[in-house]
């Protein structure tokens, strides 16, 4: 990998990875239509470490306290009703569905699960599901002639079975296209959480499994020798100073904004990307060989 490439990737890495419009499917499909080889997943997760490097810092208040009450409840039992303690568990417990199907499904994601055909699906499904989510967020927000405002939840009101259902979409992205934060905020959207608790959990959920998965590849690819570091560290740096950049406007984004635009820019690129494929253009595997 050039240094050229390294600056796009990292670049790509930290513009799409808060957004709900898939990073790895971003990084995946940049190679391709650049006709570089294809990052690889041991790429993604590392680079991700930049991204949630953003988080740590952007969070780091929130973060400081969910962790302070968390330890303090282990050991006095009246700090267990905490809400930031219970934060703390509630990112535990949703942290296991990503972290049981990661290693399950380990050689699929690195291999089938990176086809442009498969991304172009999910790109789609997944953008149609935010799409619907969105819709009915918004009708509870505004109301209507002969509907009532609907108060959506907050995170006060996420308990252990919402959690771990947050906890599957998420796991969800581990298919390139889907998107760690589209599937979770989605799934909070169609929970009946208010879209800011829903990015911010999503956000907070993501911290254990991105920087496990980092950690997991780095680990793999010493042993391997196969990453480029100068490169991905590189790539890593850019991602991360991007990626606050990111986070901080796509916050503020959506407080007041709908989520329409990234749905509609996900079905179009899903089915551009369809079209290249169908009609040859651009093979289903291309880039795919590691490099």
């Amino acid at each position: 990998m050039s240094w050229f490439e390294s600056f796009i990737l990292g670049l790509v890495q930290g513009l799409t990875e808060f957004l709900p419009i898939s990073s790895s499917a971003h990084l995946r499909l940049t190679a391709a239509f650049a006709g570089w080889h294809d990052p690889g997943a041991a790429f993604t997760a590392i680079t991700q470490i930049g991204t949630e490097a953003a988080v740590l810092i952007y969070f780091r208040k929130d973060i400081a306290r969910i962790v302070s009450a968390w330890c303090k409840s282990l050991v006095n039992r009246s700090m267990r009703s905490d809400h930031d303690a219970q934060m703390g568990w509630l990112v535990i417990v949703g942290s296991i569905p990503i972290g049981v199907l990661g290693v399950t499904f380990k050689d699929q994601i690195e291999g089938p699960f990176r086809d442009l055909r498969l991304i172009a699906t999910t790109l789609i499904v997944m953008g149609i599901v935010l799409g619907i989510a969105d819709r009915l967020a918004a009708r509870d927000e505004a109301g209507g002639k002969h509907r009532a405002i609907r108060e959506r939840k907050t995170l006060k009101e996420l308990g252990v079975r919402d959690g771990l259902i947050f906890g599957v979409c998420q796991a969800m992205a581990l298919i390139p296209g889907v998107s760690r934060s589209g599937a979770t905020i989605s799934g909070g959207l169609l929970m009946g959480y208010t879209r800011e608790a829903a990015a911010r959990y999503s956000f907070l959920l993501a911290i254990p499994a991105v920087l496990a998965s980092g950690v997991f590849e780095l680990k793999d690819a010493s042993e391997g020798g196969h990453v480029s570091w100068g490169p991905t560290i590189f790539a890593t740096i850019i991602a991360f100073l991007v990626g606050y950049a990111v986070i901080a406007w796509f916050m503020k984004f959506i407080t007041t904004k709908s989520f329409m635009p990234f749905v509609i820019y996900r079905i179009l690129l899903g089915i551009v990307l369809f079209v290249l494929v169908g009609t040859d253009t651009l093979s289903p595997h291309a880039g795919e060989s590691a490099g």
